[in-house]
């Protein structure tokens, strides 16, 4: 079933990881798909791969942490495809885990800037236009670093996406009314291709055990919640955190 048909939906960050995989699911239902991110080369590989499979996408490179570049890649949209429908905003970055006197005043403003600045920066732009048209579908992308207190947590990271989370849930408290649902989503271990690289299989498996699902998220299990969460079949449903997260995040 296409459950975005003709849809206009951006996916900042969309390049690789859980961005190219919502991307190319939202295609597969339907929607018109932006893919933004700052490789080139990579946003041509993704939307090669939605167009093979008989989808429409178009590619934006960008800085989302800058207002003049997302407002460049809005009126690039707005002229090429129309108004922004469905926004997931999912740009941001980890960073390595250390004790909070370790941390650079550059590292911490680098890694807040860069999950809870671009998604703000990335809202600001769109949401003037969904508002005029009394309609619209925002979904913010945290982590279960920001659900559940660790050790090892990267604190700058942990604390930006606790921030997401509360910027969504006001924020849908502000535009219920203008017919706008503001959702969010919060992944916790996923194998995507730089985890699969990165996290030795050994550690994998470590890592699933301790979880009650027994197994490591996937790039789909966060593209199938985007998909709900865009949908019509979510039309009752704002301000939430969705934790795909196999379990160990139950709150």
């Amino acid at each position: 079933m296409q459950h975005l048909k003709n849809r206009v939906a951006l996916i900042t960050g969309s390049s690789r990881g859980i961005g190219a995989g919502i991307a190319r699911l939202f295609a597969d239902h339907g929607a018109k798909v932006v893919i933004q991110g700052r490789d080139p080369s990579a946003l041509t590989a993704v939307r090669g791969e939605i167009e093979h499979a008989g989808g429409h996408a178009i590619s934006l490179t960008g800085d989302v942490t800058k207002f003049s570049e997302v407002e460049a890649i809005r009126h690039d949209i707005e002229n090429q495809l129309g108004c922004v429908d469905i926004l997931v905003a999912n740009a941001g970055g980890i960073t390595k885990p250390a004790p909070l006197e370790e941390i650079s005043e550059e590292g911490w403003r680098a890694s807040v800037e860069g999950n809870l600045g671009a998604t703000f920066l990335t809202i600001k732009s769109f949401l003037p236009g969904m508002k005029e048209r009394r309609t619209g579908c925002i979904i913010t992308v945290s982590s279960a670093a920001a659900r559940r207190p660790h050790p090892n947590s990267p604190i700058p990271y942990a604390a930006a996406k606790a921030g997401i989370i509360m910027m969504t849930q006001h924020l849908a408290a502000q535009v219920g009314a203008y017919n706008i649902r503001v959702n969010c989503i919060a992944p916790e271990t996923i194998l995507t291709e730089y985890n699969r690289v990165r996290i030795p299989p050994d550690q994998q498996a470590t890592l699933a055990e301790t979880h009650p699902l027994k197994r490591l998220g996937t790039v789909e299990d966060v593209a199938q919640a985007a998909v709900y969460l865009a949908s019509d079949n979510a039309g009752w449903v704002t301000g939430i955190v969705l934790d795909v997260a196999g379990g160990a995040v139950m709150a």
